[in-house]
């Protein structure tokens, strides 16, 4: 049936509401064949299928899904206006994330926001982070839910979703997707680099594919060549968005690719695809490969501009343009049961996001790390402010596959990059040569390469079912005006869905301690997990700026903040990490009251609360559990030190714990997160809790 013929059947369907009651054979067949499952270990992985959407960010698509670190996130960030993360400065007051009101948003031409370096840099604002609403406009904090887009939801129930996957530039696509295709953006200045705007000048330092193709592994870029390619290598400059790839295939502004003449592997898998002007379907090539046989060991997927979920492009166009690749692949159990299919997002368009992306510091003044930030951080020149590079936003991820069915949620910190590290990690061991110097070492060490989202070892124990996508199909070939939603005048904080999600093990085990004197307060930072993680301190008195410390598996450093010369000393720390650890110091330096400490006792299933009177009269330490919300109180001679064991077999292994005492009314420490045993779990259940 002609594309178009099959785009008015299906908003003939929609419109006579037949598409509730269904659900789409592809995706029912998806969650049915079982995985390949000879070794029980990565190695069952023989094909892995990458699509990269457009300009989503991951609270602006999940904001309000069960289970991840949305908008009923506990434990968000406080600006230097005391209020959390979510009331962005606006005016004289606060914009809210909010939810517009049109019928059918997932449907709506949601307007394109600016999402260059400049803009981001200056949202993010020295990780202040709050001046999304200034260089964005009001629409950054416009958010979708479940009955907008109820198939990518209904995705992250069947499968796994990754709440902590951050685009890998504060910036537009091409960079972005540099990362993807190559793990950076010339960040040395060889090749033409560094880029960090949609330039496409022309760059010759090397990608993936070509690593690729020198080891011996099959690759290809499923596509669709639009008009034909022009001089830059571009086949996004055609006046029909449902044709082309929107230039978002970025290996064709590299001058290799450019140059690269038929059978040269280069042109005959980068610059060829699909004619769909000339009537071909946008999935031809792909569906013949995987009936035939010739699905290669790597594939990405680059959709035309209307199907890439750029805005103003519908969201549920997008949908569509999905289930088709699922319905190729599900069609042949064989394949579908060996092949790991990853959709993500590039970058967040100008989309609010409230977690601050963990990036390493620019300066001595803005923190420390323990692994060499070399080439991180971009020096800045005339048109383009200094600033790290990334991580970027966080954006989309949901592996789906045969391995990742569940409805899991997978917290470890990734990015683009992870995608290559993916593809070392499964085919390393049989093709020397494939680790990709280009990733710097800062990088490598804090994103995951993306294995802990599967269960390779006993996968076949999980069937769910979703809702069928006909009534997302463009109803005809037209680009529609821009829908600009006005916010709403009475505001409230989104409301998240109630209830957990399992959640699978991560690899962080994180200890931070103060330790206070006359005028300063120093935090020791101890990471004792198996990968690097970043602790971002913010001051709640406004004394100093945001702080970020890299500390590596194993590792440890430490880092003071004078106080005021005068009066109280007042402090008041608190420290982010991943997968909600969280750490708060309040207090005064000339009444130090209490310490603590906090040891994890994982053979046990709890933690160990370790608490001194450093005062020269008894006091009572309080501990406030706000999970069971049991309250107790630990008597304290001076200089007396008592340890709680607090077991959280109960809560998963979460705790939210806040001590405080009489004898000091300033003093206050709060102390947060999840007891890693190596083990999956369930997600925090104080997210989204009323």
């Amino acid at each position: 049936m002609p594309l178009h013929t099959d785009r008015r059947a299906f908003l003939k369907l929609m419109c006579s509401g037949a598409a509730a009651a269904a659900f789409p054979a592809s995706i029912s067949r998806a969650l049915q064949i079982p995985a390949y499952n000879r070794t029980g270990t990565i190695r069952d992985v023989e094909h892995i299928v990458f699509i990269m959407q457009e300009n989503r960010s991951f609270d602006h698509y999940f904001g309000s899904l069960r289970g991840v670190r949305g908008f009923g996130d506990p434990r968000a960030v406080r600006l230097t206006s005391g209020n959390s993360v979510f009331h962005q400065p606006h005016d004289s007051g606060y914009l809210l994330p909010f939810h517009p009101g049109a019928p059918n948003l997932g449907l709506q031409f949601l307007k394109d926001l600016d999402h260059g370096w400049n803009s981001t840099q200056g949202a993010w604002n020295h990780a202040q982070y709050d001046q999304w609403v200034p260089n964005k406009g009001p629409t950054t904090m416009a958010h979708l839910t479940r009955s907008d887009i109820p198939y990518h939801y209904a995705l992250t129930d069947a499968f796994t979703v990754c709440d902590a996957y951050h685009c890998s530039l504060f910036g537009p696509t091409d960079p972005n997707r540099y990362h993807m295709w190559s793990g950076w953006v010339g960040n040395d200045g060889s090749g033409g680099g560094p880029v960090i705007d949609n330039d496409e000048a022309g760059y010759n330092w090397s990608t993936y594919p070509e690593i690729l193709e020198h080891a011996g592994i099959s690759w290809k870029i499923y596509q669709d060549i639009g008009t034909g390619i022009d001089a830059k290598g571009d086949w996004g400059n055609t006046k029909d968005p449902y044709i082309g790839n929107y230039g978002d295939n970025s290996l064709l502004f590299f001058l290799k690719y450019q140059h690269a003449k038929p059978g040269d592997p280069l042109h005959d898998k980068a610059k060829t695809g699909t004619n769909i002007s000339a009537g071909d379907s946008p999935f031809e090539i792909f569906r013949s490969d995987v009936a035939s046989g010739k699905l290669p060991q790597v594939s990405w997927i680059v959709a035309p501009e209307a199907y890439s979920e750029h805005p103003n492009w519908p969201a549920n166009y997008g949908a569509w343009y999905l289930t088709q690749i699922l319905d190729a692949l599900t069609e042949h159990p064989d394949v579908w049961s060996k092949t790991a299919f990853f959709l993500m997002y590039d970058e967040n368009d100008g989309f609010f996001d409230h977690m601050v992306p963990p990036t390493p510091p620019v300066s001595r003044s803005q923190g420390l790390s323990t692994i060499s930030t070399v080439n991180e951080v971009f020096p800045g020149n005339a048109k383009y402010p200094a600033g790290p590079y990334g991580l970027g936003i966080r954006v989309p991820m949901i592996v789906i596959s045969p391995w990742s069915k569940g409805g899991w949620v997978n917290s470890q910190v990734f990015d683009h990059t992870s995608l290559i590290r993916f593809i070392e990690r499964r085919f390393s061991p049989e093709y020397p040569g494939l680790e990709k110097t280009n990733i710097t070492p800062w990088r490598r060490a804090v994103a995951g390469d993306l294995t802990s989202s599967f269960n390779f070892a006993s996968p076949n124990d999980t069937h769910v079912q979703l809702p069928v996508t006909v009534a997302y199909a463009p109803p005809d070939n037209k680009r529609h005006p821009d829908y600009v939603p006005a916010p709403p005048a009475v505001q409230a904080l989104p409301v998240q869905e109630t209830g957990t999600r399992p959640a699978r093990a991560v690899p962080y085990e994180l200890h931070v301690a103060d330790e206070i004197s006359s005028r300063a307060v120093t935090l020791h930072f101890r990471n004792t997990g198996s990968a690097a993680a970043v602790f971002h301190v913010r001051d709640g008195s406004n004394q100093h700026p945001p702080r970020n410390y890299t500390i590596g598996a194993g590792h440890h450093l430490s880092d003071t903040w004078t106080l005021a010369a005068t009066g109280q000393a007042a402090y008041d720390l608190s420290v982010y990490g991943p997968n909600g650890f969280f750490r708060a110091f309040k207090g005064s330096a000339e009444n130090p009251s209490l310490s603590s400490k906090v040891h994890y006792e994982i053979s046990k299933g709890g933690i160990v609360l370790e608490i001194t009177n450093k005062g020269q009269s008894p006091c009572d330490a309080r501990i406030s559990d706000a999970y069971t919300g049991k309250p107790l109180t630990i008597a304290l001679k001076p200089a007396e030190t008592q340890t709680q064991f607090l077991p959280l077999d109960n809560t998963h292994g979460w705790y939210d714990l806040t001590l405080d005492t009489d004898a000091a009314p300033s003093f206050r420490q709060h102390f947060a997160g999840h007891l890693e045993t190596g083990k999956d779990s369930i997600s925090d259940p104080a997210i989204g809790r009323a």
